[in-house]
């Protein structure tokens, strides 16, 4: 049977929260910088947030929040100049240590390091962006700990296409069926289940009342001694934490669910195999 060789994981709002207390106040700081009067409340950044990469939500808002803005004549530069000036001031509160991981989120990558999994990451966000968070939370040393970082703009879709997912799987040389995503939203889950990934969600105040079709299991998170997960969907292993034991029985069923719904294929409907 196929083994759990490795975890990949989303960052903004998996690892932490990231979108309401980093980069929703960031944006708006590279406003004022910028001497825009634009300000992104929590309600209008959890509607932008229908739209996946920085670059990307500026335009959107001006398409659709803003559209009486007179913009550059070069657009592209202006909107990656504001996001530039976004990751510096995002990269500041992360320093401060405004932006902590999630509860039970160092405690499991700790449990997974320990027990040989490998480790990912796949996320629309800049590189610049997870290697603060990475840096400012767990230490410098943890950027060594994941064998890729698949971020931003190294594929031309992002979520909920499953590129970014595809990447990390392929530049580490793995089958999804090896792997489990950790994911936090709708579009996240899209992706990795794109790729074929059997997908945990932990949800975050914007996610909550999304929908998770398909997804193993959804926590509000992962959980930790004296702190327990509560349960969206799904059956865990554990009524308390996820942990790598409860990791390793959740991919075994969902091997073996797979193997159950793959109809067999007789000798004589089988295709011939061809050289390459």
């Amino acid at each position: 049977m196929t083994t759990l060789d490795a975890l990949l994981f989303d960052v903004d709002g998996t690892l932490a929260d990231t979108e309401r207390d980093g980069h929703r106040p960031a944006f708006n700081m590279a406003f004022e910088e910028a001497g825009l009067d634009w300000h992104w409340d929590e309600a209008l950044y959890g509607q932008l947030l229908e739209v996946t990469g920085g670059k990307e939500r500026i335009k959107h808002y001006l398409a659709r929040f803003n559209p009486t803005f007179k913009a550059p004549a070069d657009l592209d530069g202006f909107v990656a100049q504001l996001h530039q000036c976004k990751t510096r001031h995002f990269t500041e509160l992360m320093a401060d240590g405004r932006i902590p991981l999630r509860p039970g989120v160092e405690r499991l990558i700790d449990e997974a390091r320990a027990s040989g999994l490998r480790l990912g990451i796949a996320t629309t966000t800049t590189p610049a962006n997870v290697e603060a968070l990475l840096h400012y939370t767990l230490g410098a040393q943890a950027l060594d700990w994941f064998e890729v970082i698949a971020a931003g703009d190294v594929v031309p879709a992002k979520k909920p296409a499953p590129d970014i997912y595809q990447y990390a799987l392929q530049h580490m040389h793995l089958d999804p069926r090896q792997c489990l995503a950790f994911e936090d939203s709708a579009h996240g889950l899209r992706a990795s289940q794109g790729a074929g990934l059997a997908t945990i969600v932990t949800v975050n105040g914007y996610t909550r009342e999304q929908a998770f079709p398909g997804a193993l299991l959804v926590l509000d998170q992962f959980g930790e001694p004296g702190s327990s997960f509560h349960v969206l969907a799904g059956e865990p292993p554990s009524a308390t934490m996820l942990d790598v034991a409860g990791l390793r029985q959740l991919h075994r069923c969902a091997i073996e669910s797979e193997s159950e719904q793959t109809p067999t294929v007789t000798t004589a409907q089988a295709s011939p195999r061809t050289s390459t």
